[in-house]
């Protein structure tokens, strides 16, 4: 009961008329979320269920479908929170972006799937064709690393193709026999074994990971821009319990999260949502309190290609 009368209160906060931050017309909201059509906005559903109720709240979340497009929010400044991959937040600061980390609030949602049912282990995939979404992006330096430490190179013993630019481009192709083999990322890995029957899951990236290192995989990034902590430090704090407690009622009631998952057109099915909730590793973690973890990770990517991370791994800074 004092949980729920807590979130209610946070909700409260979040819906009134707080920091310094001016409206456009009264009912534009003065604090923007970017978040993805995925894993992060899953885990905030139970935020975007109340914000939606009535109108004139002091935060909206827009949820949007690729990385990019959280991007250019962030470059034209109209995203005041944002989800990135961790690798695309590093090289953001690292370009000079006002954005601090504030949160990891999603741990491995990569797969490789197929059809092909003589594939059950790495050297089964030598000289066979993997389909994956944007060359530099997370799932294709992810799968590279795992292909070199599991002994076949990624430019010589298997052929990459990055026809499908998009994560949704993907698994379009995936489901409709298009790329045999590919790295999809959960909810649309549920959701193509659900609409495809021969499809299955090969290898859990996050399991093939953890066998050859001891970071965890902070994969995903909240972002918060450096005038949001100057001008309202207490709308930071109440995001991040609102989102924490939000992700924590996601685990503990998955039906429940599945109708909204629904309900907001993230996922287009009730069974395929609940599945996908379990297989989408929602851990909320501030980032202050997994600053080790977050640092290993950047470093198993820096040393594999500096420019993955920007160059150089982010000073003390980027953490808030």
């Amino acid at each position: 009961m004092l949980k729920r009368l807590s979130y209610l209160l946070i909700i409260t906060l979040l819906l009134s008329s707080c920091g310094n931050k001016t409206r456009n017309d009264a009912n534009s909201p003065k604090y923007t979320v970017a978040t993805l059509k995925g894993p992060s906005a899953m885990g905030m559903i139970r935020i975007i269920d109340s914000l939606n109720k009535g109108s004139g709240h002091s935060v909206g979340v827009k949820i949007l479908n690729e990385p990019l497009q959280v991007r250019k929010m962030i470059l034209d400044g109209t995203a005041d929170f944002a989800i990135l991959p961790m690798t695309m937040a590093a090289i953001m600061y690292n370009k000079g972006l006002k954005y601090r980390l504030i949160a990891v609030p999603v741990w491995g949602t990569l797969y490789l799937v197929g059809r092909d049912p003589g594939i059950n282990n790495w050297e089964d995939l030598r000289n066979k064709r993997i389909y994956v979404m944007a060359r530099g992006m997370t799932p294709d330096v992810l799968l590279r690393h795992l292909l070199l430490k599991n002994n076949i190179d990624p430019d010589k013993n298997v052929s990459l193709d990055y026809s499908f630019p998009t994560h949704i481009d993907l698994a379009n192709a995936v489901a409709a026999g298009q790329a045999g083999l590919a790295i999809i990322s959960e909810p649309l890995a549920s959701l193509v074994i659900e609409k495809t029957k021969d499809v299955r899951i090969i290898f859990n990236l996050e399991k093939e990971w953890k066998k050859f290192e001891n970071a965890a995989l902070t994969e995903t990034a909240f972002l918060v821009s450096e005038s949001v902590i100057h001008d309202n430090p207490e709308i930071v704090k109440d995001i991040l319990s609102t989102y924490a407690f939000s992700t924590n009622w996601v685990n503990q009631h998955p039906d429940s999260a599945a109708t909204l998952i629904v309900k907001y057109d993230i996922l287009p099915d009730t069974d395929v949502a609940e599945k996908a909730i379990t297989e989408s590793n929602l851990r909320f973690e501030k980032a202050r309190d997994v600053k080790n973890e977050i640092e290993d990770y950047l470093n198993v990517f820096y040393k594999l290609n500096p420019d993955i991370v920007g160059g150089r791994i982010p000073d003390e800074n980027f953490i808030y």
